[in-house]
């Protein structure tokens, strides 16, 4: 089956911006550092996602998403195939504004055959970025939830 990455975003002094990085948190307490699974908090570094995918046939990707129209900690799940459909690809972007569904383009040009088949999104809806350290029990439910998700779908327990 291969290691699986996981990868946490967010910006932890945004509110509730940082709920991926809350996700990747309560997974290594839970983990630790499993063998098969890597956990990685990527803050908001997006370029730096091109070198992680390689070796690992399987990715998983927590973040944000503000504005969904849905209530803060809603968990939305999105399979490798709705990202392929979002995949960006503009050559005037700058890396260090890069997004995470635009440094995937990039990675799948670099890395061709060894590109990872098997992505998936979790994205938690949040309402709020301004700056705040800390996050609503709302955003750290959701978080909580993607855990939980995450444990038993990557049958850690």
């Amino acid at each position: 089956m291969g290691k699986i990455a996981v990868l946490g975003f967010g910006n932890p002094v945004r509110e509730d911006d940082g709920v991926g990085i809350y996700v990747i948190e309560k997974l290594k307490e839970k983990l630790g550092e499993p063998e098969n699974i890597s956990i990685f908090d990527m803050g908001t570094a997006a370029f730096e996602i091109l070198f992680k995918l390689q070796g690992h046939p399987r990715i998983i990707l927590i973040d944000a998403v503000l504005n969904s129209g849905e209530a803060v900690g809603t968990i939305f799940k999105l399979p490798a195939s709705e990202i392929d459909a979002q995949i960006q690809d503009d050559p005037m972007v700058f890396l260090h504004s890069l997004k995470w569904d635009q440094a995937l383009s990039y990675a799948k040009k670099m890395l061709g055959d060894d590109y990872p088949e098997n992505i998936e999104v979790y994205l938690i809806a949040i309402d709020d970025i301004r700056f705040n350290v800390g996050m609503t029990d709302a955003a750290m439910k959701g978080g909580d939830k993607v855990v939980n998700l995450l444990l038993e779908e990557l049958e850690v327990h």
